[in-house]
């Protein structure tokens, strides 16, 4: 009887460890044969404008108001992700077609940067958005450094100095500047503050190191209401504020800018870690008092940042774990292949930072 238990349980082992390795083979099947990703074919067959900018839906629809984005509208936002992946993937020929998209349709005149676009490359806003600022001038001057282009240089200084000149209320660089009313708001959104450009933006001699230590120490010192980050700092009342409805997005986003600069977020990946274990997803928003999910949907971009904030904590596990479960979020629709797909249209974020996340999972194989 004791043999009979001991073969059973033996069996029982071998079949554990049998399943565990063909998911393990399945894991790295999909990271190491998939070069290029479906998802950036994905990207470049369905999302991209004919000028080469970034869609933003993949259908089309109009635009009702200049401050929403809609349809076939390209985001200076989306081009600093794509940038970032053209790094990630050491391609400098997709970096500098995307410098030339960066320099044809979204470098102003006056040298900021234009939020969003029409489809056709037109420009209907006068106003620039800090956090696609800070995105792609830090890529330009990654760029610089490895491929050696002084072009790539020469543009990330010209915007940064207009940035500089433009955008600073009570010592802060704000949300945005509109370059027609000259006008800018006292709200720093904590998503912008991406702390990798502005390390970079001190090592270009552009700002000092008194205003590079101002943002590391508004990171490093904002409070949380025992889990969830502020929202917005307003430079004016040194104040910061929170949204009732929070977005994970921001979230994680604010997390990895906090990461740069060496500091964890263990509340806010504790409270992820558990809710992924009770509900095998993650929910795109949650209400802030009740730390309840505020939406049923779930959001491919979400499962990518978590990734990327993970790899960055050195959480392997929980990594692939988390991209286990956005893979399968993909669309099964044959006209879709690698991407994203929900009811025959996605956002370009939902494919964007799943694809810089599969790449940094590719990267920690390496």
């Amino acid at each position: 009887m004791q043999s009979d238990y001991l073969n059973k349980k033996a069996k029982l082992l071998f079949a554990g460890v049998s399943m565990l390795a063909v998911s393990g083979c399945l894991y790295f099947f999909m990271l190491e044969k998939q070069v290029p990703s479906p998802t950036e074919k994905f990207i470049v067959e369905h999302m991209t404008n004919p000028n080469g900018t970034l869609a933003t839906y993949l259908l089309d629809a109009p635009a009702e108001t200049a401050d929403i984005v809609a349809g076939r509208e390209a985001l200076a936002e989306s081009l600093g992700l794509w940038m970032q992946y053209a790094l990630a993937r050491d391609d400098q020929k997709l970096f500098d077609s995307s410098y030339q998209v960066l320099h044809r349709y979204f470098l102003s005149p006056q040298t900021y940067l234009y939020w969003k676009l029409s489809a056709d490359g037109q420009s209907h806003v006068t106003t620039n958005a800090l956090g696609d600022d800070l995105r792609i001038v830090d890529a330009l001057w990654q760029a610089t450094d490895k491929w050696g282009k002084e072009a790539y240089n020469k543009t990330a200084n010209a915007v940064t100095e207009t940035l500089l000149a433009s955008s600073i209320q009570n010592g802060y660089l704000v949300d945005f500047h509109d370059f027609a009313k000259k006008e800018s708001p006292h709200t720093l959104s904590l998503a912008y503050v991406d702390m990798s450009a502005l390390k970079r933006m001190a090592d270009h001699g552009m700002i000092d190191a008194d205003m590079y230590n101002r943002y590391r120490d508004l990171m490093r010192n904002m409070p949380e209401d025992g889990l969830f980050y502020p929202k917005i700092f307003h430079v004016e009342k040194q104040v910061y504020s929170y949204d009732d409805s929070i977005n994970l997005i921001d979230q994680l986003i604010v997390a990895l800018h906090r990461a740069e600069i060496g500091e964890r977020s263990e509340a806010l990946v504790g409270f992820l870690k558990k809710e992924f274990a009770q509900r095998k997803q993650l929910p795109g928003r949650y209400d802030r008092l009740s730390r309840t999910p505020a939406v049923s949907y779930e959001s491919p971009a979400v499962y990518g940042l978590a990734i990327l904030l993970a790899l960055k904590q050195d959480d392997p596990d929980w990594a692939r774990e988390l991209y286990e479960r956005m893979v399968k979020l993909r669309s099964e629709d044959a006209r879709y292949v690698g991407g994203y797909v929900f009811n025959d249209n996605t956002h370009i974020f939902d494919n964007l930072f799943p694809l810089l996340a599969e790449e940094a999972m590719r990267s920690s194989l390496d």
